[in-house]
């Protein structure tokens, strides 16, 4: 009995998280957000994204209107101040468990 309650937990859990999807959008920094990067006085965006990150900010994913923390902190770095398309599943606290990160067309 204690084997079925463990199996239909995790079953559960698996299900809460939710198959992958794809979001597109910018990929931007988390003190930044989605907003302009003209504020802090660097162009281009891309710029003003890693010296965000190198400064303590989360790289993110801005889809036009929300910002999303990336869990992959690496890959975003080449793509910083463009748009892309991230798959991967999306936390209940925000973060998008990121699978795969490629340049949208």
């Amino acid at each position: 009995m204690k084997q079925i309650t463990v199996t239909l937990l995790a079953a559960a859990a698996l299900a809460v998280a939710g198959a992958p999807r794809t979001f597109t959008g910018t990929v931007t920094d988390s003190m930044c957000g989605g907003g302009s990067h003209a504020a802090m006085g660097m162009q281009p965006d891309a710029k003003c994204v890693r010296e965000c990150v190198k400064a303590g900010a989360k790289y993110a994913l801005f889809d036009g209107r929300k910002v999303y923390t990336l869990s992959d902190q690496r890959t975003p770095a080449q793509f910083a101040g463009s748009r892309v398309k991230v798959t991967g599943t999306l936390s209940q606290s925000g973060v998008i468990q990121v699978q795969k990160i490629e340049a949208a067309k």
